[in-house]
């Protein structure tokens, strides 16, 4: 029982501390002292205070802290400025992404004031990055990269496919807001990519799932290999050839990004997201 070693620290402070622990005390009984008749905390020890003290420190000697306290690292108080942006180059950049990821994988992500997050983005924005994912649930990109607000710019789309109005945000986000990386992420099982590969009609989802198409033709199968969602493997390929297809658009569409990424000022790299670990596999070119 988690009350035991509160008990144990508690009889431990009545032997050796400045003040006995007598049963007067409502904050005594209430870890198993003998009932009497109960006043006021003042009536064991000399101030609240006092028994406050002796609490912490049961609490403290026996590790007993809330996991908020032990899960993981201190609370990150400074979101992204105009100076912090500014100094950040695209490979610092999607190190700081690896690092997140690593710290949601391992579950020891920054416990953050959001509120206090807010208050600090109120007047102006300076994310150091820009994701383009997927439109599932299950692939929040400032979750799974561990960031709070205002630090990654995240565009969101069935498929992460790319269009006029995605790319319209990307040149927004490096070129006008100075974000230093633009990151394409896939997922496994993606359901859009099944959705390409058994060529589904579906009213506007039609035009969106062409957009994947060309992924789909271009991966290559044994003879009398199944090209559909029923073949895992082959969804798993097609969703990797598809990421590296949104790469190549960005940069054969959008003059302005190639330009950046050409002279080095904004990197691109594409990824994919494992929905059974959280981890997230960047590319090596």
């Amino acid at each position: 029982m988690l009350l035991d070693p509160f008990k144990r620290q508690l009889k431990l402070f009545a032997m050796v501390g400045p003040c006995y622990v007598r049963p007067t005390c409502n904050t005594c009984n209430y870890f198993g002292y003998p009932p009497k008749t109960y006043t006021a905390i003042e009536s064991c020890f000399m101030n609240t205070s006092n028994c406050l003290k002796l609490l912490l420190g049961a609490l403290l000697l026996t590790g007993c802290v809330t996991s908020h306290q032990s899960a993981g690292p201190t609370a990150q108080t400074q979101t992204q400025t105009r100076e912090t942006q500014g100094t950040i180059t695209p490979t610092q950049a999607l190190t700081l992404l690896k690092e997140g990821n690593e710290r949601f994988v391992s579950g020891r992500m920054l416990h953050r004031d959001l509120r206090q997050e807010v208050l600090q983005t109120s007047s102006g924005q300076y994310p150091f990055a820009v994701v383009v994912s997927c439109l599932d649930s299950r692939v929040p990109a400032e979750l799974i990269f561990d960031q709070g607000l205002g630090d990654i710019f995240s565009a969101r789309v069935a498929g992460n496919v790319v269009n006029e109005d995605i790319l319209g945000s990307l040149e927004f986000a490096t070129k006008v807001s100075g974000s230093k990386l633009i990151v394409v992420i896939g997922h496994r099982s993606c359901g859009a990519i099944k959705g390409a590969c058994d060529d589904v009609q579906l009213g506007h989802l039609t035009a969106l799932l062409a957009r994947i198409k060309p992924a789909v033709d271009s991966v290559q199968t044994a003879p009398g290999e199944t090209r559909s969602s029923k073949n895992s493997t082959f969804v798993e390929r097609v969703a990797e050839e598809n990421v590296r297809h949104t790469l190549k658009t960005i940069r054969t569409e959008s003059p302005i990004l190639n330009e950046m990424i050409e002279k080095g000022q904004v990197g691109l790299v594409g990824g994919n997201y494992d929905l059974g670990t959280g981890k997230v596999t960047f590319f090596s070119e």
